[in-house]
């Protein structure tokens, strides 16, 4: 007989507790996010497979929580890292972020949250700054094993790979988790009404663990997630830079609807059950509303701290792009971090890891409903929208 995947908060708590022998989660608490969380997996996964590995994954979230806590309690030097200019790539997803990222980050002076230390930010007891993590090997077979999923061709990861910063916000039970989960409700709504503040706060600390364990010159972060942030950004982090990529939102909105769609797969398992339509539809306003969000809190900054750039733009002259970057920062592009640059965009050809195919309709949407929806984007000859 299967016994039923159960969300109760203090059961997981107890069980992350008992895992790792802490029981301190620090700031910011982290109760209301993870019973809101726990309700959205709850009301919405249905599939007992899928009920399961978020139900884990939500008690590795906690046990992590827990370790970097200790972390931060017993290593004095994490808290005298000292984060300096942060370059936050954003804009709408699928608009080539990862893919400048990933060369900007090539260079030796460029740090990013690489994906090994989004999944074990935690320092493993008696740790040394510079000493391979025991469990990275691990990570880097599984994601081996991954290679041929549908995922991988959407977007390509490897243990090294510069990854979103924002999944470290999932150890704060905040922010957009796995993506498919702020389409959904209860979590949706209650995002939406969060400070933003204490989570990039969080964030900091973070990257101050990170930088003891491998120190950084340059740190670069990026994720779509930002376009809501940017006043909370400058709050944490009061001398960051953004570079903003832009792309025309018809490509974007089915390209991260099927992303979603994917990473729902991999998680939530058999998900039929949802509204196809309805789950596309809030997939676009969700962007829809960040880049408004986003673009009106720019519009209160000094606009040196933002440089404009395309996917299309990228594609086609992805140098031009990194010293427009380095340039409009007052960055110095060596000869190391030219060459090393050169030399990533030789090793990754565009379609590399396979073709990503996608299709509006399939999200009972439109070309007229997304043109409408993002016509104060688009009609704003200020952004490089066009494909």
């Amino acid at each position: 007989m299967t016994t039923a995947v159960t969300f109760v908060a203090e059961q997981l708590i107890k069980e992350a507790q008992q895992q790792t022998g802490f029981d301190e989660f620090g700031e910011p608490p982290i109760h209301e996010g993870l019973e809101v969380l726990l309700e959205t997996y709850d009301r919405n996964i249905l599939d007992p497979d899928g009920r399961k590995r978020c139900r884990e994954r939500v008690v590795m979230q906690l046990a992590t929580r827990l370790k970097c806590e200790n972390a931060f309690r017993t290593i004095g030097e994490i808290d005298q890292q000292e984060i300096v200019a942060p370059i936050f790539v954003t804009g709408l997803p699928r608009s080539g972020t990862s893919a400048l990222l990933n060369l900007l980050v090539a260079a030796p002076e460029n740090r990013g949250v690489l994906q090994w230390e989004c999944q074990f930010p935690d320092p493993w007891p008696d740790a040394k700054p510079g000493e391979e993590d025991f469990r990275y090997p691990y990570l880097v077979k599984a994601l081996d094993d991954t290679r041929s999923s549908d995922f991988s061709k959407i977007h390509y990861v490897d243990a090294d790979t510069p990854e979103e910063c924002v999944l470290l916000h999932a150890y704060a039970f905040n922010g957009v988790q796995l993506g498919f989960e702020i389409m959904l409700e209860p979590y949706r709504s209650w995002l939406l009404a969060q400070d933003l503040v204490p989570l990039y706060r969080y964030q900091k600390r973070q990257m101050q663990m990170l930088n003891w364990r491998n120190p950084g010159k340059q740190w670069m972060l990026k994720a779509p997630a930002h376009m809501w942030a940017v006043d909370a950004i400058l709050d944490v982090f009061p001398d960051a830079r953004f570079i903003w990529c832009h792309r025309e939102p018809v490509a974007v909105t089915a390209s991260i609807n099927s992303m979603n769609r994917a990473v729902m797969g991999m998680y939530a398992g058999n998900h039929d059950h949802m509204d196809k339509s309805a789950i596309g539809h809030a997939v676009m306003e969700w962007y829809a509303m960040s880049l408004e969000k986003g673009l009106s809190e720019r519009e209160k900054r000094d606009p040196s701290l933002f440089i404009d750039t395309s996917q299309a733009e990228f594609v086609s002259q992805p140098m031009a792009v990194v010293e427009k970057v380095y340039s409009g920062f007052g960055m110095e592009l060596t000869d190391a971090a030219r060459a090393a640059m050169h030399a990533h965009i030789d090793n990754n050809p565009k379609g590399k890891h396979g073709k990503h195919e996608y299709d509006v309709a399939e999200y009972g949407l439109t070309r007229e409903i997304i043109e409408k929806r993002f016509a104060f984007y688009t009609g704003d000859t200020r952004w490089p929208v066009s494909d």
